[in-house]
């Protein structure tokens, strides 16, 4: 998400599932002192490291998610991840989780309309199924 769209998001929705950088957890802390409201917060884990995606990188993950709840005083209730299209799944589910598990967070959204199954049988306690819903891109 875009800083410059924290605001709206706090607006529109009840969940943000995609911090993933310092200057984005630092807005949405702004957010929420100006506004009161306390959305359900994800971070966003880059689980396969891909260049092209957004989130943070697995080995940074325990030291971002400190400073989201010491330094800027964050409540993060989750992790999220979209693992690497056309390779097996059940690594990465299962790496979220072990980060979840050390970091203390229960919630884990992984899994989207094709693995979604997979992904709740390790774990997952929210999944994306937007293709199921509403078709293909």
């Amino acid at each position: 998400m875009q800083t410059n769209k924290v605001r709206d998001a706090f607006r529109i929705f009840d969940a943000i599932e995609s911090v993933d950088r310092p200057k984005l957890a630092t807005e949405i802390a702004r957010e929420m002192e100006r506004s009161g409201k306390r959305p359900g917060l994800f971070v966003q884990v880059n689980i396969g490291e891909e260049p092209q995606k957004a989130g943070v990188l697995p080995a940074e993950a325990d030291s971002f998610l400190q400073f989201c709840r010491k330094d800027l005083g964050l409540t993060i209730g989750g992790l999220m991840c979209i693992p690497p299209v056309g390779r097996q799944c059940s690594p990465y589910f299962a790496l979220l989780a072990k980060i979840a598990a050390r970091n203390g967070l229960d919630r884990l959204s992984m899994g989207m309309t094709s693995d979604f199954e997979l992904a709740i049988q390790l774990g997952a306690t929210e999944v994306r199924v937007g293709s199921a819903i509403f078709g293909s891109r």
